[in-house]
């Protein structure tokens, strides 16, 4: 089942900050994994703050989060926000989410570039819903 069969939850508007809050702790922490060349911590905390970053911006934009088992899911809300770029926001934020598999479940430990280019998509994701969210 995806989140457009049913697979969201209603939030309080207000509750974006506290998603937004979430996301800003995993993205400072991204980044000085990134900085001390801990690849896998980067990239887990490069998926974890652009999760955080989406439902931030779906609850303050429509009221609902994902609450589906693929995270993938959520870029389905996420491309039906009436926001300018929302779509290619998603398409940035499936690149990150298609390899949360590889980066938190396989064993092999993730190399710099993918650290990376996980890192730079992100910080992209997260800085247009802190400016979409008057942050």
């Amino acid at each position: 089942m995806t989140a457009r069969d049913g697979k969201i939850k209603e939030e309080s508007k207000s509750a974006a900050g506290d998603y937004l809050k979430k996301a800003s702790d995993n993205y400072d922490q991204m980044l000085a994994a990134f900085h001390v060349s801990n690849w896998n911590a980067a990239a887990t905390l490069a998926v974890q703050c652009a999760i955080s970053s989406a439902d931030a911006i779906c609850v303050f934009e429509k009221g609902v989060r994902s609450i589906s088992q693929d995270h993938l899911d959520v870029c389905d809300l996420f491309v039906k926000l009436p926001l300018e770029g929302a779509d290619e926001k998603a398409r940035q934020l499936r690149k990150i989410i298609a390899r949360k598999n590889m980066v938190q479940y396989e064993c092999r430990s993730v190399h710099k570039g993918d650290a990376d280019e996980m890192v730079k998509i992100t910080v992209r994701v997260y800085q247009w819903v802190r400016e979409k969210l008057g942050k």
